[in-house]
């Protein structure tokens, strides 16, 4: 299906005739919830990169994406930022948001992206040790910042095509839209809908 380098980072699936939605940062009571409702009524598939800290916090909310089929994935314990940390506290972070998922999903993620897409040896080599793939992405909506028009948002994740990951956000962390991406997810998959494209779940590793 794919034609990446072993171990390499995720970014794009060639010969796929799927699109893969994925959402960061949450999760988050009010539009990880939307989001999820949005998904259900459009039956599609989607991988959750959760926050450690923030699903010791939403137990139950993470529970809901698991058992409505989705996939969750390690975000690291505290979204900082890969390039900041020394190689022991990056490791602690990727080890520290395993451990949140396991205890609060009931499963271990199979998945690893790193905050702000930065990539670390520390951080890889600590999520390939625990069997977690590095997963990147080929299409962002930039529902973040300045940027998060609703129009430009949803012309950005309507442009993704069969193979594409999708970076969209649930969280409100630091300068997200989730409201933006939210309002326009419905139409979006719609159209995505329309044109044959399944919206599928990444593979592990």
């Amino acid at each position: 299906m794919h034609a990446e380098r072993p171990n390499a980072p995720l970014r794009h699936l060639t010969g796929s005739r799927d699109v893969y939605l994925t959402f960061d940062d949450g999760p988050d009571e009010e539009w990880t919830a939307r989001v999820l409702d949005v998904l259900g009524a459009n039956s599609a598939r989607a991988t959750f990169f959760v926050i450690g800290r923030a699903a010791r916090e939403s137990t139950a909310l993470v529970r809901r994406i698991v058992a409505a089929g989705h996939e969750i994935g390690n975000h690291g314990y505290s979204h900082r930022h890969p390039w900041t940390m020394s190689s022991r506290d990056a490791q602690a972070e990727v080890r520290n948001g395993t451990d949140a998922i396991a205890q609060t999903a009931g499963i271990a993620p199979r998945l690893f992206r790193p905050a702000f897409g930065r990539l670390r040896r520390a951080m890889t080599e600590e999520a390939a040790q625990s069997g977690q793939r590095v997963v990147l992405w080929s299409r962002s909506a930039i529902d973040w910042g300045p940027f998060a028009r609703p129009e430009r948002v949803e012309a950005r994740i309507r442009s993704a095509d069969a193979g594409d990951i999708v970076l969209m956000h649930d969280g409100r962390n630091e300068s997200n839209h989730p409201a933006v991406t939210a309002d326009v997810l419905p139409t979006v998959l719609r159209q995505f809908t329309e044109r044959k494209l399944s919206m599928a779940l990444l593979p592990a590793m």
